[in-house]
């Protein structure tokens, strides 16, 4: 069953320098108060890995967290630039940042390989494109059967997987709701996993055909943290918060304004400051 800390508690025993990390949502329910708590910690020389590394990549990097970055997309949604990664990338800032890039086909089929315990995903794609070209870890095969010439890529079995989801129930069970990305493959794939949830019910209330329910032997940690996917959105409780996003290019645009964005809103608050902000969304 899965064990319920706070999130400061299940961070200090789960999450640990040179650690790697996959913390997944898809404009939805993306885990930005466990991303905080990380900071907070200290956490160095982590490998994060992330289909579409935003804001909460942008901030962990820019603070040191990170010496590699595994993604297929990166930037500020609908806005621009994510202004610390590029500069991590480009400078060294805080810290040089390794880079591994895929697309998005290739690494939802790794973390289908990850969570079934496979060493490989083997699919049809990178066929004329340059992408095998900078990244050595995508190769090929054969198939034994047909013939047909596939690309791999190695699964993904991060040492953490962090999702954020709607609700867990008293015996650790998980809702997620609404549009999700690979959530419960990075939960089936890691070694350990931390789910943040808006809160714990007695009955985890199904309501749509478009929901996942993760099993209680699946999860490690489960942390309750109303608002704990804020500035992103969680369906029925908040709405995504856009001018955030818009305010965030300016903001981490300059590495003072940065640092002294996060020292306020970061490093002197807690995960208890996610609830006034769901509240103000709400």
């Amino acid at each position: 069953m899965a064990q319920v800390l706070s999130l400061h508690d299940a961070v200090a025993e789960h999450v640990r320098d040179g650690d790697t990390i996959a913390m997944e949502g898809f404009t939805h329910l993306i885990p930005f108060a466990a991303g905080h708590e990380i900071i907070r910690q200290k956490r160095k020389r982590l490998t994060l890995i992330r289909m579409t590394p935003d804001l909460i990549y942008d901030q962990m990097i820019g603070m040191g967290c990170a010496e590699k970055l595994v993604f297929s997309w990166g930037g500020n949604p609908g806005v621009g630039s994510t202004h610390r990664i590029r500069d991590a990338i480009e400078n060294g800032w805080p810290n040089a940042l390794a880079i591994e890039e895929h697309s998005h086909a290739g690494m939802a089929n790794a973390y289908e390989a990850g969570a079934a315990n496979l060493p490989f995903a083997a699919f049809r794609g990178y066929i004329g494109v340059d992408l095998p070209k900078v990244n050595p870890r995508i190769k090929s095969i054969t198939c034994p059967y047909t013939g047909e010439f596939l690309a791999t890529v190695p699964a993904i079995r991060p040492d953490v997987g962090i999702v954020h989801a709607l609700r867990a129930d008293r015996d650790g069970n998980v809702l997620l709701e609404g549009i999700t990305g690979c959530q419960k493959e990075v939960v089936l794939a890691a070694k350990r996993s931390i789910v943040t949830v808006e809160e714990i019910v007695d009955d985890l209330r199904t309501t749509s055909y478009n929901s996942i329910v993760l099993p209680h032997w699946t999860i490690t940690a489960i942390a309750c943290v109303p608002g704990g996917a804020h500035p992103s959105y969680a369906q029925g409780y908040y709405k995504r918060d856009n001018s955030f996003y818009i305010a965030w290019d300016k903001i981490s645009r300059e590495r003072d304004s940065f640092l002294a964005w996060m020292k306020d809103n970061v490093l002197d608050k807690d995960a208890s400051a996610f609830a006034v902000h769901a509240k103000k969304q709400a």
